[in-house]
């Protein structure tokens, strides 16, 4: 769809919008000029919606109006002027002219000069208006979220009195009331949030998400606490009769055309349609209602800080299937949400987005509510920073005197939401691991660090141990076995940070290791003679009738070489026999040939002094005795 025609879609839109929603109501705060008297006397302004109303509270200040840069669009530092109080002395209120520039900027410019407040004086006769935040088509607008001083618009008859009362040289102190902003009437503050599930609609969408995610802990803890009641609400329109066939309409709306968003990036080829915030949304609206039936509305804001996290248009993963994700491990009931949801493609009203378009409209003092995000407490709209303490503020201010709760005296408070389900984080129950953490700004779901390894991990669904020594934790969340004598990881105790399986198995390296069939699957033992066995991790490989199994070469050693070696073995032991048996006969030789000498050599010297029985006897007379 070309420019032209998204243009003239969205200028419907706004028409339709501004013919279905009849009255914006402009929140106000008290002003009460204390000198010169004159002027004295107590006014009316209009509260800015941005900067930091001091709800609840008064702030006494002296009125500044500086002799250049008087509509403030240029810094002061170039004018050589300071708004910042000396010892002793009030804080400076600034009084800036209507025009050339963006409210927002000019209470940036004013607070970096040290202004403790900005007094926007109309440039024109009219009753007062809301100053707010630019279009983000605009204005590069980084400052917005940095601007901490009050600021409030005041009528041009009052600026100009004012000014008079300065030229003539008076000292004009003033008073900033807000005590009477929010309604107090008792010690329970009902409060609504108008917002959007939609996260590609720039700086607004992302100061919105950012509030849910660091106010979701005040908020549990008031709910649970039951000092407060609160109700989140989503906006929709719907299309003309006239367009409820066209492209634009199908692709923006649901039920026919009844309910409608604006296309999250405003264009209609490509992304995300108008009709995915509208289910979206009504999906969120459809969680607090199963939510407050089951006595928990509090899991609301856990809900919806998780699908923000988790299921970002820019990941395409804004769907029901990462919805459901989250919705199921918060233990919200599936099934009637999807009833509560029912058909978008059906011709028929939803009453859940009925009663929000019903609700758009303003009762009572509240007024419609016509800007998103919208914060309503006690039927009366926030104005100011969408910030978690400038809101509490507000809420705070809400209760009737002496019954503030503790949170709004002090911040030092869990909300112990891990106590139940986890807080939908993850964990390792073996190992008594989680990834939830209670703060002040309720449940974290951050990967944990134990014993000096870090974790990491989305939080939700997965954390593994990382860096080195990571195995000591949980086995790195790898996969470990033992059988028996033998024990096999998964885990690789390096800077890889991976699960890998080990030699022999095969899986994901995570939740499972399968041993590997060697023999099977013909990797190793595949000669002829070669006989295979499989082991848990391993094998074991043999050979046919009594060879030899060469492991490097997988391999048996063929029976001509058996028959060889055999022969070379019996030669050796023939030859070692003769050897030994050819050592005892020589040595039985030496020992007979040795005996004989000796022998003959001892009858030698006997036969020298006495006759052997072997010799004659010699001849003549015997000699008796």
């Amino acid at each position: 769809m070309n420019q032209e025609k998204l243009g003239f879609f969205s200028a419907s839109f706004l028409l339709i919008l501004s013919l279905a929603l009849g009255r914006f109501v402009v929140e106000k705060n008290n002003l009460k000029v204390t000198s010169p008297d004159s002027i004295k006397g107590i006014y009316e302004c209009a509260i800015g919606n941005f900067g930091v109303p001091q709800y609840g509270g008064t702030l006494v200040g002296t009125v500044v109006y500086p002799k250049s840069n008087q509509k403030a669009c240029k810094s002061f530092s170039d004018f050589d002027i300071s708004f910042k109080s000396k010892a002793g002395r009030l804080p400076t209120f600034v009084l800036i002219d209507r025009g050339d520039c963006f409210f927002t900027l000019k209470a940036w410019i004013a607070q970096q000069a040290g202004a403790a407040a900005i007094l926007v004086a109309d440039n024109k006769a009219e009753p007062l208006i809301t100053m707010d935040t630019p279009e983000e088509d605009k204005s590069d607008a980084d400052y917005l979220q940095n601007i901490t001083i009050p600021s409030a618009l005041i009528t041009k008859s009052l600026g100009d009195s004012l000014k008079s009362a300065l030229s003539g040289g008076d000292m004009v102190n003033m008073k900033l009331d807000w005590t009477e902003s929010v309604p107090h009437p008792d010690e329970r503050v009902e409060y609504e949030l108008w917002t959007n599930s939609n996260d590609q609609c720039g700086k607004k969408c992302d100061t919105q998400i950012e509030f849910l995610k660091n106010f979701k802990g005040a908020a549990q803890i008031l709910e649970k606490g039951g000092h407060t009641q609160f109700t989140p609400h989503y906006i929709t329109w719907y299309c003309p009769e006239a367009f409820t066939l066209s492209k634009q309409c199908k692709s923006q709306c649901i039920n026919h055309g009844r309910y409608c968003a604006p296309d999250p990036e405003q264009d209609f080829t490509k992304g995300y349609d108008g009709k995915d915030v509208v289910v979206q949304n009504l999906r969120q609206a459809c969680v607090y209602r199963v939510l407050n039936e089951t006595g928990k509305p509090w899991v609301w804001w856990d809900y919806v800080t998780d699908f923000a996290i988790r299921c970002p248009m820019k990941d395409n993963k804004y769907t029901k299937e990462c919805a459901d994700e989250i919705i199921k491990s918060l233990d919200i009931d599936l099934k009637k949400v999807d009833k509560c949801i029912g058909d978008p493609n059906a011709d028929v009203e939803n009453p859940i987005l009925k009663a929000e378009q019903e609700s758009q409209v303003g009762k009572g003092s509240r007024g419609d509510v016509t800007i998103l995000p919208t914060l309503v407490v006690n039927n009366r709209q926030y104005r100011g920073k969408l910030e978690k303490g400038a809101v509490l503020k507000a809420m705070c201010s809400g209760f009737q005197e002496s019954t503030e709760p503790a949170i709004c005296l002090t911040e030092d408070l869990n909300t112990n939401e891990c106590l139940e389900n986890n807080g939908g984080c993850w964990q390792d129950r073996a190992s008594n691991l989680t990834a939830c953490r209670d703060t002040y700004r309720g449940r974290l779901c951050e990967c944990p660090t134990v014993q000096g390894v870090k974790f990491t991990g989305d939080g939700y669904t997965h954390c593994r141990a990382s860096g080195a020594l990571h195995c000591g934790i949980n086995n790195g969340g790898c996969w470990r076995e033992t059988r028996g004598s033998y024990t096999y990881s998964a885990c690789v105790d390096d800077h890889s940070n991976g699960c890998k399986c080990p030699l022999g198995f095969k899986g994901d390296g995570v939740k499972s290791c399968e041993d590997v069939d060697e023999c099977k699957e013909k990797k190793v033992c595949q000669c002829a003679d070669c006989k295979c066995k499989n082991t848990w991790g391993s094998y074991e490989c043999s050979c046919k009738n009594g060879l030899l199994y060469m492991r490097e070469h997988d391999t048996c050693i063929g029976s001509s070489k058996v028959g060889t070696t055999k022969l070379s073995w019996s030669f050796l032991w023939f030859l070692i026999i003769g050897v030994g048996v050819a050592g005892l006969a020589g040595y039985a030789v030496y020992k007979y040939r040795i005996r004989t000498y000796m022998d003959a050599e001892i009858r030698g010297i006997m036969a020298q002094y006495m006759p052997l029985e072997s010799q004659p006897t010699p001849s003549g007379p015997h000699m008796d005795i």
